[in-house]
């Protein structure tokens, strides 16, 4: 999804890569060819906050660093959010977006509905962004895209398929939310996202996805990535059921800090 504004300025290899959450915020600004980190920024939240109070982040980060006042070629916002739904693209209808999602979101009338087209792959991503962030983007940059994590996600996992028979399951971690993605034989099974708040929260729906598509944590292949370390709860709770536990990054040209391991924000490094 885009919005588009001819005005925007065209001489620069920046591009701007915001990552918006109601856990948090993360600013990322590369070279678009060489993949060179010219700034990195995350501002985390203890727990989830509102999209008033995410406004205020943003508005506040922006104003105190300088980095994020340039010219950008290009300007991406991803939604890491609960408020989506998958539909099959060859049945989806534009004008039902609404529909889509509210047998498992809230809605209200004043929301504004957006989707994602995964083209090659008959998968739309129905969600809603935050327009009030989507209104103060185009404001100050004028053209930018935006997706929902899951569309890049998904997008990004079948790309890497090679049709194994066996299936593989993707856990990406923002915060206090993750994404459960399941690929066999090169085809989406299940994408879902679930918000937690303890490692007790976190290992209760990883099994009860695993014992719905019959998959044995004894033998499964479970690839993880985001916000998870080895010294952390999650980690060790998910370690005691699962015996087949990858770390799971890309682009290790794009570590964002010394500190940082090739797995975490991965959503970023996606675009």
């Amino acid at each position: 999804m885009t919005l588009q504004n001819n005005n925007i300025l065209q001489n620069s290899n920046k591009r701007l890569s915001v990552q918006l959450s109601l856990s948090g915020l993360s600013f990322l600004v590369t070279n678009i060819e060489t993949k060179e980190i010219y700034f990195f920024l995350e501002k985390k939240h203890k727990k989830p906050i509102n999209p008033e109070e995410l406004i205020v982040d943003l508005k506040s980060i922006f104003n105190q660093n300088k980095e994020l006042n340039d010219t950008f070629n290009e300007v991406a916002a991803i939604y890491a959010t609960s408020l989506y739904s998958l539909v099959p693209s060859n049945l989806f209808d534009a004008s039902k977006t609404s529909e889509y999602l509210k047998f498992n979101s809230k809605i209200l009338a004043t929301d504004f509905i957006a989707f994602d087209t995964l083209e090659n792959h008959n998968i739309t991503t129905v969600y809603i962004p935050f327009i009030n962030i989507n209104n103060y983007l185009f404001d100050r940059f004028g053209d930018f895209s935006y997706y929902h994590s899951s569309s890049l996600l998904i997008e990004h996992l079948l790309s890497e398929e090679n049709s194994d028979a066996s299936a593989k399951v993707y856990i990406n971690i923002t915060d206090h939310i993750f994404d459960f993605i399941t690929v066999k034989n090169g085809e989406l099974i299940i994408c879902n996202s679930y918000e937690f708040t303890t490692a007790e929260d976190f290992i209760y729906y990883i099994l009860f996805c695993l014992e719905q598509l019959k998959l044995n944590p004894d033998t499964v292949d479970l690839y993880i990535s985001g916000s998870i370390e080895k010294e952390e709860d999650t980690y060790k709770i998910l370690y005691n059921y699962i015996r087949n536990i990858t770390f799971y990054g890309i682009g290790d040209q794009l570590i964002l800090t010394e500190k940082e391991s090739s797995h975490q924000n991965l959503l970023l490094k996606l675009l």
